[in-house]
């Protein structure tokens, strides 16, 4: 499976971006995704979740009620709406599996928020 992270980029605080996850192989759609962030000089962390068929969603506190991860299994592909953002959401961030032996992790997209 090759992972392909996208639509990072530099925002001021308060503003917003999608990131997308593209993936190859049919497994996409049969596993619980999560979107994973790593900042500078801490180690990577998963902060939110969605289930195979897409209907059940969980957040790391930090995120919740900002950022909303949503799946197109027809497309292979998934997304972060993040909102509202701060300073503190600064890292690069991933997607992957969640709750079992990650695939091999992609480059990710880095997100920077200016304060």
């Amino acid at each position: 499976v090759q992972l392909v992270e996208s639509g990072g980029g530099l925002v001021q605080a308060g503003g917003s971006l999608r990131l997308s996850c593209a993936a190859s192989g049919s497994t996409f759609s049969t596993n619980v995704m999560g979107w994973y962030r790593q900042a500078p000089g801490k180690q990577r962390e998963l902060i939110a979740t969605i289930t195979s068929g897409g209907r059940y969603t969980n957040y790391v506190d930090s995120v919740k009620g900002r950022f909303t991860i949503s799946k197109d299994n027809a497309k292979n592909t998934m997304y972060l709406q993040m909102n509202s953002l701060k300073p503190e959401d600064t890292a690069v961030y991933y997607c992957n599996v969640a709750g079992r032996q990650p695939w091999p992790w992609g480059q990710g997209t880095q997100v920077t928020v200016s304060s």
